[in-house]
């Protein structure tokens, strides 16, 4: 007899129940969205898609589409420079976020976005998460705009402001802080020291990560007050990107 949770089943009565149930589906893009999260797998989707978008670019001018898909035409539309923006072209603000230059670029930042990304999507869930990273990358925006004439791009303030989320909710927790202050002042480190590392940028998705994911925490009990806060805030980051450019020059 075979022991079940209630009582035995013979062998054979176990081995029929069995064969009338379905085994359980696993692999695909289903089981990689419940391990890794959906939105992160989006966000890196777009990422690597818009790489190869830019390469194809680059290709059709007479450019390597490899090593210098930054010299294309597309790429040129949507990074972030500060005087087309304030030319009115806003859109740069987001979409620089998600160009790289070159493949060492593109899939270092990916294995950091899979890593922090995947981790805080199931603790915020998809939503509360896709609004800290936008809020991320509008923080990193808007202090290069302010403190900064150098064009940039590159997913890297999103990046800080996952890191910032996990600080947030770490202290929220009250777990020691010690493990990601020591990454925050590596990546510091590597950013002061590294040429053509936009410091300011990383500074501001790291400030714009702490804020978002602090409004999701003071407001943990109200959904909408989330939603409205978050929501505010990305504004208020617009504004100060489009109105306020370059009032200290690094």
């Amino acid at each position: 007899m075979v022991p079940a949770s209630v009582g035995f089943q013979c062998p054979e009565c176990v081995r029929a129940g069995q064969a009338g149930t379905r085994a359980p589906k696993g692999g695909g893009l289903r089981s990689a969205g419940r391990r890794w999260g959906t939105v992160t797998l989006s966000l890196i989707a777009v990422n690597v898609a818009m790489y190869v978008i830019t390469a194809i670019s680059a290709a059709i001018v007479g450019n390597n589409p490899l090593t210098a898909n930054y010299q294309s035409p597309v790429f040129d539309e949507l990074l972030q420079r500060g005087d087309l923006v304030d030319a009115g072209q806003w859109w740069r603000l987001v979409t620089a976020a998600f160009l790289h230059i070159g493949p060492v670029h593109l899939v270092l930042n990916m294995l950091a976005l899979l890593i922090f990304g995947s981790e805080l999507e199931r603790q915020l869930g998809r939503w509360r998460y896709l609004a800290v990273y936008f809020v991320s990358i509008l923080g990193g925006a808007a202090a290069v705009q302010m403190f900064s004439l150098s064009p940039v791009a590159g997913a890297s303030t999103g990046i800080w402001g996952l890191m910032g989320a996990f600080a947030v909710l770490m202290v929220a927790s009250k777990q020691d802080l010690r493990g990601i202050g020591t990454l925050l002042a590596m990546n510091l480190l590597i950013s002061v020291v590294v040429p053509g590392i936009s410091l300011i940028g990383h500074i501001g998705g790291l400030v714009g990560g702490v804020l978002a994911t602090t409004v999701l925490v003071l407001a943990r009990r109200n959904r909408m007050l989330q939603a409205v806060g978050t929501a505010v805030l990305a504004l208020v980051l617009v504004v100060l990107a489009l109105a306020v450019s370059t009032v200290v020059v690094l």
